[in-house]
C-alpha cells in the first residue's frame, strides 16, 4: 500500500475522532496527516514524511490551536425557563408560611409555599426569596 494512503486514512480517523471530541488539536493532526499525504504523493521518503507531519502537526497546536480557542465563538449563558426561572425571585406571603404550608404571590401568581427551614414561621406581608420549587410548592427564606 502506498504512504500516502495510509497517510489520508489517518486524517479521515483523526478528523472523525475530532468530531466527537470538538478539541481542534486532532482536527489540526488530521489536516497534517493530509499534508504529509501529499508530501508521500510527490515520491518524499518515509522519514521525510515523518518529519513533514512532526512539523506541521508542531505548528497547528503551537500556533493555530491557540487563536482558535481564543477566537472560539462564546456559548451563550444558559437561560433558566419554566419553574426554574422563579428560584432566586423575590415573592410576597399572602398567608402565613410554616414548615408545613403557607401562600405567597410569586411572578404575579398565588403559589402555595414551605418554609426552607421548618422551624421558621413567616409573617403575612413579608418578602421571601424562593430557594427552590418541590413541585407546586415554593420552598421559601425570608429576607432579612
Amino acid at each position: 500500500m502506498d504512504e500516502w494512503i495510509i497517510w489520508v486514512i489517518l486524517a479521515v480517523v483523526l478528523g472523525l475522532a475530532e468530531i466527537f471530541t470538538l478539541t481542534a488539536a486532532l482536527g489540526l493532526l488530521g489536516v497534517a496527516s493530509l499534508l504529509t499525504a501529499g508530501a508521500a504523493a510527490v515520491g518524499l521518503p518515509v522519514p521525510l514524511q515523518f518529519l513533514v507531519f512532526a512539523l506541521t502537526s508542531t505548528a497547528g497546536l503551537v500556533v493555530i490551536r491557540p487563536l482558535v480557542k481564543r477566537h472560539n465563538i462564546r456559548q451563550p449563558q444558559l437561560t433558566r425557563f419554566g419553574v426554574e426561572a422563579l428560584v432566586g425571585k423575590p415573592a410576597y406571603v399572602l398567608a402565613e408560611v410554616t414548615g408545613h404550608d403557607g401562600r405567597i404571590r410569586l411572578a404575579g401568581e398565588e403559589w402555595s409555599a414551605r418554609a426552607y427551614d421548618e422551624t421558621l414561621v413567616i409573617p403575612t406581608g413579608a418578602t421571601v426569596d424562593v430557594i427552590e420549587i418541590d413541585g407546586a410548592t415554593a420552598l421559601v427564606y425570608p429576607r432579612e
